[in-house]
């Protein structure tokens, strides 16, 4: 135990929201007020990183005991996130201005990737200027793509969200008769395929069999193709099976992932023209892409293409009570280590190797986790390149586990809403170079 730091905390979100976000941050707010000898001020950062640089903070102590509930079951970024990259030294500068003017001695952010290289500079800098500072990062990404944790906080809810409509949508395709029908699916995962993989958890199957689990590939049932960024993309391959599933089925389920490439590189739906503010590839198109490619090839046959775009980050009225829970969890142990004296870490979650499904959490070093990216694991993907196989079901259904029971007002959910008092400005407008 180190010895005891006493200031302000501030915590922040960044990135694209998930349905568990606000859950994180419930999990942090809940645990300061815990400390009150270590942490006299707890403080939020409007928009992210951006937000701090333009010295928008909010008090988040003197939000109600009733909206710090609501936060676990409400989608979104309470308190608005951004896509900033820091990258200028003035950046930083003015950041640790911020601190020391607000007296911050706590920091901790709530994201995925880029935003833990963004937590992992400003521990570096604090150390290098003799600040006393601890920031401890909290993970976020429905990508499920962060090194060293099992899975990341917003991969079940939206696992659990994209198994649901295609259940709902296989249903609705085989209503419609044997019509030689294509119906594509379009999911998020720039990098990695952790979501597209995800949509075998709606095969159906006899729950009490469960050799089926072990010995089948699932090849029956929609989804009955799965494209993966991990793959390279084969016109051919893929026409064959579509043909294939064509023949026995009459209509064809196909999810893709947003970042699949062909064997050149190139990825089937990008705009090329823009980037984002992390230099990435604006995606969005390859369902429309495939959609083509079966009309070319085949005569006759009906293809659709849709994504769920924004909407499977934001289905909170579908999230896995699992996830909320172990979104919370990271969130309170992130304060706890930060209290104990633990920086330049972020909370990392571990499963128990028992029979039945536990987590406990630990800490890794930012380093190890920014701008890293988990692939999902070829072991997982089958002999053809376009199955999953079952071991990531069981690996995957603890995620999915459990229901909230949302609030309702006149028919539609209730949600939380920060009161967002503004904290007193310290410093002159920031102005960036």
């Amino acid at each position: 135990m180190s010895s005891p730091l006493i200031g302000n905390l501030l915590v922040a979100q960044s990135g694209g929201p998930t349905p568990v976000i606000n859950a994180s941050l419930a999990g942090v707010i809940s645990e300061a007020l815990k400390h009150e000898d270590e942490i006299v001020e707890i403080y939020g950062g409007l928009n992210g990183i951006q937000g701090i640089l333009n010295e928008e903070l909010v008090d988040l102590a003197a939000e109600s005991q009733q909206t710090l509930r609501a936060l676990r079951h409400t989608p979104g970024a309470a308190l608005g996130t951004c896509r900033y990259k820091v990258k200028k030294a003035e950046d930083f500068d003015r950041i640790l201005q911020v601190f020391e003017a607000h007296n911050i001695r706590y920091f901790h952010y709530i994201g995925g990737n880029d935003s833990q290289d963004t937590a992992a500079k400003i521990d570096a800098l604090a150390k290098e200027r003799g600040y006393e500072l601890r920031v401890v990062g909290v993970p976020k990404t429905i990508d499920n793509d962060l090194p060293l944790t099992d899975h990341c906080p917003g991969f079940g809810s939206v696992a659990k969200h994209i198994g649901v409509t295609i259940r709902e949508t296989a249903l609705d395709n085989a209503a419609m008769g044997q019509n030689d029908f294509v119906s594509i699916l379009e999911v998020m995962g720039r990098n990695a395929g952790w979501l597209a993989a995800s949509s075998v958890l709606a095969h159906r199957r006899d729950k009490s069999d469960d050799k089926q689990v072990r010995n089948t590939h699932y090849s029956c049932g929609a989804p009955h193709i799965v494209l993966l960024p991990e793959v390279p993309f084969n016109a051919d391959n893929f026409i064959r099976r579509v043909e294939e599933v064509l023949k026995s089925s009459g209509h064809c389920f196909v999810v893709v992932s947003e970042g699949v490439q062909d064997e050149a590189g190139n990825y089937l739906g990008a705009d090329t023209s823009s980037t984002d503010a992390f230099g990435h590839a604006v995606l969005g198109g390859a369902g429309e892409s495939l959609r083509n490619l079966v009309e070319q090839r085949f005569s006759g046959v009906k293809a659709r293409a849709s994504k769920l775009g924004i909407a499977q980050r934001a289905a909170s009225h579908s999230a896995s009570k699992t996830d909320v829970d172990e979104a919370f969890l990271c969130g309170s142990e992130a304060v706890k280590a930060a209290v104990a004296g633990e920086s330049g870490k972020m909370v990392i979650i571990t499963r128990s190797e028992k029979e039945n499904y536990g987590v406990k959490t630990l800490l890794a070093p930012l380093s190890e986790i920014a701008n890293g990216v988990k692939a999902f694991p070829d072991k997982w993907i089958g002999e053809d390149r376009m199955s999953i196989h079952p071991d990531f079901v069981r690996y995957a259904l603890p995620l999915i586990q459990g229901e909230l029971q949302l609030p309702y007002e006149q028919g539609l959910p209730r949600y939380a809403q920060l009161s967002a008092i503004r904290v007193q400005r310290r410093l002159e407008k920031f102005v960036s170079a």
